[in-house]
This record gives structure tokens, sequence and C-alpha cells, in this order.
């Protein structure tokens, strides 16, 4: 159970949220913000909704924001005997959207956000018209050491859920701007991962990199990359944080060869956490993207 979060935090972060019950019977938490065409925005790990406030309080003043915590993270339930594995996840949102009945969909993403986003595009193309992609999967691989060791039995689990230690690391090496993850907003992002029961999705999550041949995750992600040019048809911002180490120039250049036709923006000041790196820049970008290219009414 995730304690209340604290008056500090709910400046930050002041909606209720609502809750949709989806298969097997656990709850997602997401936001549903303003009116409009809609913007529907993805975190990864080890984050949650609490990483798109700041663009949800921009955009929701004309358009519909949702924003979902994926099963595990942020307010949504948190079971132990559950997959996680990136099928559900695309089977969780796939579901969030037919309950909502989203259509004209301008699909945001950062981080794990990526791949599950566009993997549930690509199942429902007809509600998807743009998107909005920040420091993501392009394709699954190479990771560097420090996420492979994660994947260590016994020395994973202990750093991720006893010690919380991706949370922490990632809030550490993650930024540019060390100094806006401090006092509330550090607090925001690690207040869902307080205890061992409650980071299970952080190291679900990193188990299912399909690091190693064989990985039940492996199929899927493959597909992806072969499958993200047949949407390169439609409109792509692409806005990279060119400090970040993991999803690095390798990642990066992956987008550029499926979507080449979509607009790209490189900030060598922004690390991983681009939005909170730069979202500064990240508004005035977005908005003249979103102006240019208007959503045509359907025949």
């Amino acid at each position: 159970m995730v304690a209340p979060l604290s008056d500090a935090v709910r400046e930050l972060y002041p909606w209720t949220g609502k809750y949709l019950r989806i298969s097997e019977g656990v709850r997602m938490h997401y936001l549903d913000e303003g009116h409009g065409e809609t913007l529907l925005m993805l975190h990864g790990n080890p984050t949650w909704s609490f990483y798109w406030r700041n663009m949800v309080k921009e955009f929701s003043k004309n358009y519909r924001c949702i924003v979902p915590d994926h099963i595990g993270c942020g307010l949504s339930d948190k079971p132990e005997e559950y997959r996680y594995q990136l099928e559900d996840h695309v089977n969780n949102l796939v579901q969030l959207i037919e309950a909502l009945d989203l259509s004209n969909i301008t699909l945001v993403v950062h981080d794990w956000g990526g791949p599950i986003g566009f993997s549930t595009a690509l199942r429902l193309r007809e509600r998807f018209r743009r998107f909005v992609v920040f420091n993501t999967l392009s394709r699954m691989g190479p990771f560097p050491l420090s996420i492979r060791m994660l994947r260590w039995p016994m020395v994973g689990p202990f750093m991720v859920r006893g010690l919380n230690g991706f949370v922490r690391f990632a809030l550490r090496k993650g930024t540019s701007r060390p100094e806006r993850f401090k006092g509330a907003v550090a607090e925001g992002y690690l207040a869902p991962y307080n205890n061992w029961k409650n980071r299970i999705a952080i190291q679900k999550f990193v188990d299912d990199i399909p690091i190693e041949a064989g990985h039940p995750t492996e199929p899927y992600g493959a597909a992806l990359e072969q499958q993200i040019p047949e949407l390169s048809d439609r409109p792509h911002l692409v806005i990279w944080g060119n400090q970040d180490f993991v999803f690095h120039h390798y990642f990066r250049d992956g987008w550029k060869a499926a979507v080449p036709n979509g607009e790209f923006h490189q900030l060598d000041h922004a690390n991983h956490f681009v939005v909170e790196d730069a979202f500064e820049d990240i508004v005035p970008l977005m908005r003249d993207f979103l102006d240019r290219h208007p959503i045509q009414p359907e025949r």
C-alpha cells in the first residue's frame, strides 16, 4: 500500500486521478485532465505519472491529458503475483484506451513508455495520429554494464528492491539539473516505491530487458523494431537528451532510421530525464509541432 502523498508532493501533483479495473482484477491509476485532442503520456522505469506533472499543467489548458501509471508503478496496484512483461503492459494500455474510447491520439513517450506505447499504436493504428518521442527504446540493446548488473542473481533484487538503488541512482545520474531533483520533487519520485513490496515493478521492468537470447520479450522487441517504420507516414517529433548514457546515440540513431521524415531536436544540455532537464525548451517545440500538424477530421 502506498502511503498518502505528502502536502509538499500534492502541491506539485495536485490531481486525485481515476482508476480502471483491468484484467486479473488489478486497478490502473491514471490522470484525465483537460479537454480537447488527446495527449496520451506514458512514463518509463523507475518513474510514474509524476514525471509528466509539468506537462499536464501546461498542456491540459488546451488538450485532454491521459496519463496512466503502469501496473506496479505510481498509484496503480502492485500485485506480487503478476507477470509484468511488455505484452502485459501493452494489453493493459489497450484496455484503458478502449474503456475511455480514445481516438485521434497523440502519443507522448519516454523510456519504457516507448515500447509500450508504440506496440499499442501498432495494434490500434486507427486511434493514433501523432507521436512525440523522448529518450526511449528504438531497438533492444546494447545496454551498459550498470543495467546488466541489475540482472545478476541476488545483486539485482538487493540493489533494486532492498536499497531502492535503481530509483536513487536514476535521480542522480539521469539528470543534468540535479538541483531540480531535491526536496518535494525527489520525495515525489520516491513516494510510491517506499518498501520492498512496492518496488516489484521496478525489478520486473529490469528483468524484462531481453539481454540474453531466448528471453520471452525478445520477439516482441524485435517485432517492434521492424514495425515502427510502418508508422513513419504520421508526424513524429523526437526530442533527445544527448547526455543520456543508457539511451545513447545508438537508440537516437535508431529513431532516425525508423522515422526518417520525423522532426528531430537534440538537446546537448539534457540527460535521460529530458522533460525535467529541458521543460522550458520542450514546451514551445511541442506546441509548434502540434500546431503545424493538425489532426484532420475523420471522413
